[in-house]
Formats: C-alpha cells, sequence, structure tokens
C-alpha cells in the first residue's frame, strides 16, 4: 500500500507515471496562462537533478525528476573543416583543436567550431525564448560509437558566452553540466548565467546537451504517458534503439574531452551539479592529465548502486523533511506539520489521506490530490531554508482553506503570486523539478545504460517496507524509479562509477549536509574515491540542493579556486 494515499502500489505509481509524464503539457499550459517560470533546480531526481528520487525528472513513474542556431531555425550551425589559415588572435582558439586526439579521425580532430547567434530551445530541449545575442550556439561532430569512431556520427549541441573581461586576463572556457542526468545545458546555461556573473569575466561559460539530450542524439518514447516499463522500454526502443547502446556517461565524458579539444583547451575546465559531479567524475577518470580546475557541486556517491543509492535519497528526503517541521514547530504557534518531525508525518499523512478523499481546489481549476501533495513538498525543499515558510503557508492553505494554490505551484515548478519572497530568492543552479523537452526519456535512457542493475519486481516490492522505514513519506516513492529498467533493451555498463583518478588536478567537491536529493555523505566518499590529492571535500553546513550562489562562503571558494587556482584545505567547513 503507498505511504501517501493507501492506494495498492502499481496503481500508486501509474498515478505518479501520469503526473510526471503529464507534466510538460501542463507546464506549457500554465505558462501560457501567465503563470512565471519558477527558480531552477539542479539533479536529482529531478532531485537538479541526480538520478534516483523522490522528484526526479528520469524516474518515469516517480512522483517527484540539440540546439539549434540560425534565425528561423531550429538547427545549430555546423563545425566547419579547419580554415587554410586559422585565425590567430587572442581569444579566439575556436579557430582549432589544441592538439590532435589519438584514436579519433581527423574529420573530427580537424572540425572547426562556427559559432552562431542561438535561436530559441527547441521541444525537445523544452522551448522558451531564444537567449539573446550574446550566446552563441553550434553543433559539433562526433562519433555514435567510440570503439568504430570512423564511422556513424551524430551532432552534439553546444552553447556559449564569451568572456566579458580583458583578454589578457581570460583563463579559457568553463564547461557546465545542470544534472538530471536529462537536462539540457542550451536551456539551463542562460537560465541561471547570472549566477556565475564573476566567473564570466575569465571564463566562456559553456555548456551542452548530453548524448540522448535535447538535440543531441535525441532519445523519443513515444508516449510518454504510457506506464508499463515493458512496453514503455519496448516504444523506446523502436523510436531510438540505434542510439540507446551509446547515451551512457562514459560517452558523453569522451564527447566532453573532444569537446575540450576542438574549444583549443589543454585542460578541462568544469563546474558540474549533481549527476553532473558523476559525468565530471568519469570524465576525471579517463582523462584524469586533462583536467583543469574543476568543482563538483553536490556530489553523488559513487560507491552506491541504483538501490542503494534509491534508498539513501529517501532517507535524506526524509531528514530534510524533518529539518523543516523542527523549524516550523520552532517558528509558528499553529504550524501546520504540529510540534515535531514524528507529529509532522502523521497530520501530512492526515492531509494526504483527506486529499485522497477530496482534491482540493486551485486557481487553475486542476484540482490537488496526494500526488501532486507530495511532490510540491519534495520541490519545496529543494529550496533549503528559502523554501520553509512558502511550505508553511502551502501546507496551512490545504489545512485550513482546502485550496491547494501554492502547493501545485510547488508541484510544476512555478513561483506562486502568494511567495514574493520565494520568488525573489536567488535561482538554484540546477534544473527543474518538473520535467521538460525529452528529459523523462533521455534520464531513463542515460539511467540503464550506465546501471547494470536489472532488479525483479518482486524483490523491489519485498524491499517495500525498507524505504517505508527510511521515509514514511518518501520512501515507497524513491523505490518506484528501480523499475524502469527492468526490461531495457540494452545492458547497462557498470554496477556503480568508476572515478578513481589519480593523477589529476585538484577536484573541489562539495557536499551540503541537509541536501535533500543528493545525500551529504555521497560527498566525501566522493573525494575518497577520487583519489589523494585529487578529491578536496568541502562540507556546507545548511539546507537545499546545490550550495554555490547560495552560501556566500562556498561562492567565494569556488570562485577562488576557478579565478585564481586557490584550493581550501580538505575538510573545510562552512556555512
Amino acid at each position: 500500500m503507498s505511504a501517501a494515499a493507501g492506494v495498492p502500489t502499481v496503481v500508486f505509481r501509474a498515478l505518479l507515471g501520469l503526473v510526471v509524464r503529464g507534466a510538460e503539457e501542463e507546464v506549457k499550459m500554465r505558462k501560457q496562462a501567465g503563470v512565471s517560470p519558477g527558480s531552477l533546480r539542479s539533479g536529482a531526481l529531478r532531485p537538479g537533478c541526480i538520478r534516483l528520487g523522490v522528484l526526479t525528472a528520469a524516474a518515469l513513474l516517480a512522483i517527484t525528476a540539440a540546439a539549434g542556431c540560425g534565425a528561423a531555425s531550429n538547427k545549430a550551425p555546423k563545425a566547419s573543416a579547419p580554415a587554410t589559415s586559422p585565425g590567430t588572435a587572442e581569444g579566439s582558439k575556436e579557430d582549432g583543436p589544441a592538439k590532435p586526439a589519438p584514436g579519433l579521425p581527423a574529420a573530427l580532430t580537424a572540425q572547426r567550431l562556427d559559432w552562431a547567434t542561438c535561436p530559441p530551445p527547441s521541444a525537445a530541449q523544452g522551448g522558451g525564448d531564444a537567449p539573446g545575442r550574446s550566446w552563441q550556439c553550434v553543433t559539433m561532430k562526433a562519433p555514435l560509437d567510440y570503439h568504430k569512431p570512423d564511422r556513424e556520427t551524430i551532432d552534439v549541441a553546444l552553447i556559449r558566452k564569451k568572456a566579458t573581461g580583458p583578454r589578457r586576463k581570460q583563463i579559457g572556457s568553463l564547461v557546465f553540466n545542470f544534472g538530471g542526468p536529462g537536462e539540457s545545458g542550451i536551456a539551463l546555461l542562460p537560465e541561471s548565467a547570472e549566477n556565475y556573473a564573476e566567473l564570466s569575466t575569465r571564463y566562456d561559460l559553456v555548456s551542452f546537451d548530453p548524448r540522448g539530450v535535447g538535440n543531441t542524439a535525441t532519445v523519443t518514447c513515444g508516449d510518454e504517458s504510457e506506464q508499463d516499463p515493458t512496453r514503455y522500454a519496448a516504444a523506446c526502443h523502436r523510436h531510438s534503439g540505434k542510439v540507446l547502446p551509446h547515451v551512457g556517461t562514459s560517452n558523453t565524458a569522451r564527447d566532453m574531452d573532444l569537446m575540450r579539444r576542438l574549444l583549443g583547451e589543454d585542460k578541462l575546465h568544469y563546474f558540474g551539479f549533481s549527476y553532473g559531479t558523476e559525468l565530471g567524475g568519469i570524465y576525471a577518470h579517463l582523462f584524469p592529465k586533462s583536467v583543469g580546475r574543476a568543482v563538483f557541486d553536490a556530489a553523488i556517491d559513487p560507491t552506491e548502486n541504483q538501490l542503494q543509492a534509491a534508498l539513501s535519497q529517501a532517507k535524506s528526503f526524509q531528514l530534510a523533511f524533518d529539518h523543516f517541521a523542527g523549524y516550523c514547530a520552532d517558528t509558528y504557534d499553529d504550524c501546520p506539520t504540529g510540534n515535531n518531525p514524528k507529529q509532522a508525518i502523521k497530520r501530512v499523512g492526515e492531509l494526504l489521506d483527506r486529499l485522497k478523499r477530496k482534491p482540493a481546489t486551485t486557481h487553475t481549476g486542476e484540482n490537488l490530490g496526494p500526488e501532486l501533495a507530495v511532490r510540491g513538498i519534495a520541490n519545496a525543499l529543494y529550496d533549503g531554508e528559502d523554501g520553509w515558510d512558502f511550505l508553511m503557508d502551502a501546507l496551512a492553505g490545504v489545512r485550513d482553506q482546502g485550496t491547494g494554490n501554492d502547493l501545485l505551484d510547488s508541484a510544476y515548478d512555478l513561483v506562486s503570486e502568494n511567495a514574493p519572497s520565494r520568488a525573489e530568492a536567488p535561482r538554484r543552479a540546477t534544473p527543474s523539478a518538473t520535467p521538460t523537452g525529452n528529459s523523462v526519456a533521455a534520464h531513463t535512457a542515460i539511467t540503464c545504460a550506465d546501471s547494470d542493475q536489472r532488479l525483479d519486481p518482486l524483490d523491489i516490492d519485498h524491499r517495500l517496507p525498507e524505504f517505508k522505514r527510511a521515509s514514511p513519506l518518501f520512501g515507497e516513492q524513491s523505490a518506484q524509479p528501480l523499475y524502469d529498467c527492468m526490461h531495457w533493451p540494452v545492458d547497462g555498463e557498470r554496477t556503480t562509477p568508476d572515478v578513481s583518478a589519480n593523477g589529476a588536478a585538484p577536484i573541489l567537491v562539495i557536499g551540503n549536509t541537509g541536501d535533500p536529493a543528493t545525500p551529504y555523505p555521497g560527498s566525501k566518499h566522493m573525494a575518497e574515491e577520487l583519489g589523494k590529492d585529487v578529491g578536496v571535500h568541502l562540507t556546507v553546513e545548511g539546507e537545499g540542493h546545490t550550495t554555490y550562489g547560495y552560501y556566500d562562503c562556498v561562492t567565494r571558494t569556488v570562485n577562488a579556486y576557478l579565478l585564481d587556482g586557490k584550493i581550501p584545505r580538505s575538510g573545510t567547513r562552512c556555512s
């Protein structure tokens, strides 16, 4: 039985799938109605994501988680053959690769990136407005199969904004990945670029659509409302079977190294959030000597398999909720979650049962049921303390007035008109917890291409009590993504990612003690697995998913490293 609403697991799972897969169309409709988009969140499932978790965009059935250029087209300009006389002016590294890439044909290593003004993001990237004239896009050719690099190629969609400071002080390109997996860097980097204003004085800001995402080897699975994992996997194979074996994270890491060369960089300077830390760790393992200045914010745990990660995330979401409940009890005389975390679980459970019997009305005309309510609660936890007052008001609105306006807005990751403080908060450097573009299909395809775990549904069902003990509120939902790869047509590459990177430059690894989506212990494990003198661990004593731009000590430390090469001592703590 569902922890949230008392419905059988298979029924609850179907409801969750409808909620997640239907979110993209709902968001489009609500945007057309004039509702403002909310703050970005990365990872996690889309808890900004990371791969497993209550709100991850990639978990098709969980409640939670190729860029174009040209004036009238969503097709990006292609990389061209090298010019006979490449430009040599400072700041024009794009005119040619730094040096040949061993094992790749000259048609790939000698291509030149001819950047042009970006059009609006495509439907696969989530849609929206063009990012502006300061942004440039291009597509880079890469092998579909790195084992056969001289055969079929794919177009990798890239975006950049040139550095704004004096050329003599510029460092090079800083490549971003915002998590997921399944998030379009073409769409997300312009949305969050204000966070990186200081970095952009000395770096070209660069991001891309990873394999399977957006306009890069786009994964499509047909009808996203399909709930049966067997039929869904078959549809993905039918629509995208050629690319499914090649969308795993290790291949995207190889794309990044080709990208580094074509950008004219001897080293890859990198900033990864949530799942982006896994991508960065795999890159460091494959190309340790090519690692430049790298930062992993909200690091995943590379020692955990898919099942272990899902269970850890259930615990961390529950911990984040307990922290909220403690704050609510201490701050408000009539806190809707009661006087302590234990009472909070009981009261929220009663509220969800009430919503099952009689969904709450909303200002949009859509009713708020228990599935959307839980998703709204989880999304608010991504914002850390900035989301706590909003969440208190949202729960009180359901309890006292029977209206679900704020929780519905939170479920769809939109800013409520009744929550100005939340609307004014700085943006998390992470993707939305509501699926956009092809992120649902891409998340599943990448997850299943990476993980070799193919769990029996009976075994998952048998473990549900363990998940429920880990989190009475989020536990069972956290287990739902484990069903997704059961009948996937492609074998997974490994059980856990190898991120050992002996000989690499120092990598700054950040973990937040109150992060609901990427549990704090995982950041310590990431730093350890990278290797001695490579992983430099920074602990943030705070709340919410990701830290850069939210905690001054983190922003100062990261900027000092990326801009001036000043690395902190491993074990440093800040809040």
